[in-house]
């Protein structure tokens, strides 16, 4: 086993697709470093699933991707996220939803604050926690929007149905004049252009993967991770927990011009 830090990998896990963009964030940020991707496709989507499912799902795949001797995990699940403190570890774990609620603070202007996300992230109200708990001053607006993992999971970002479906769940949020929209799920930032659509130009989006290479890169500087300098190109390994069809294709889309390797399957209980 290598236990140079600088050489082991980080591992990102996703109940799906919808981590890819958190692993493209890593990668551009990070491309000397190893990575090993985890698509937890036989148990999708977390979203719907109560907090004690979503917590044993989670120990599950930390816990896989330990033998696979990683040296940081991120959860690049919302869901995921909102129960990660259940667990204890004896390497860095980083969730996506403190960096997201910092990012959206600094972003916003006039305190009006959007978060749309699945029914899980929204009734755990950790976004509103953080964000009250930055400044109490800030009108924090939730909205659950269950379809939109499926449809990225069904490659429809493209598509009128997707467009009218996102323009009724953000419809509520643009009321209240938000200036600032939280993606929620990992998976939202693929609906981007459609989004934007919606909220038009002058509604700050704020990006979980962006978000949490910050908390990373910061984390690097204090030696928690040890960066490569070696010049090399890091591998990435991609696994997913169930047979998908579509997953390599999607995930070569999402990923571009990242080449996406050879899935393997894997189980992780």
């Amino acid at each position: 086993m290598n236990n140079n830090l600088s050489e082991r990998p980080i591992g990102v896990f996703d109940s799906g697709l919808g981590g890819l963009t958190v692993l493209k964030a890593l990668r551009e940020n990070f491309p000397h470093e190893n990575f090993i991707y985890l698509g937890d496709t036989a148990r999708i989507p977390y979203g719907t699933k109560s907090p004690r499912t979503i917590s044993k799902y989670l120990e599950q795949n930390v816990n896989f991707l330990k033998t696979k001797n990683v040296k940081a995990v991120v959860v690049a699940c919302n869901s995921a996220s909102s129960v990660v403190h259940a667990i204890t570890s004896d390497i860095p774990i980083y969730n996506v939803i403190e960096p997201g609620a910092r990012a959206a603070a600094r972003a916003t202007q006039n305190n009006l604050i959007g978060i749309i996300a699945t029914r899980a992230t929204v009734a755990g109200r950790n976004y509103v926690t953080r964000l009250e708990e930055i400044n109490p001053e800030f009108k924090i607006y939730q909205q659950a929007c269950p379809l939109l993992v499926p449809l990225v999971e069904e490659g429809w970002d493209d598509d009128p149905i997707t467009n009218l479906i996102i323009y009724r769940y953000l419809s509520p949020l643009m009321a209240v004049k938000i200036d600032t929209l939280i993606m929620g799920c990992t998976h939202y930032p693929i609906l981007k252009e459609a989004i934007r659509k919606v909220v038009g130009p002058n509604v700050e989006l704020i990006d979980s993967g962006a978000s949490v290479s910050e908390k990373i890169e910061s984390d690097f500087q204090k030696n928690i991770l040890a960066p490569n300098h070696s010049g090399l190109t890091g591998d990435i390994s991609f696994m997913i927990t169930d047979t998908s069809e579509s997953f390599q294709a999607q995930a070569q889309r999402i990923m571009a011009p990242m080449p996406v390797k050879k899935l393997e399957l894997v189980d992780v209980f």
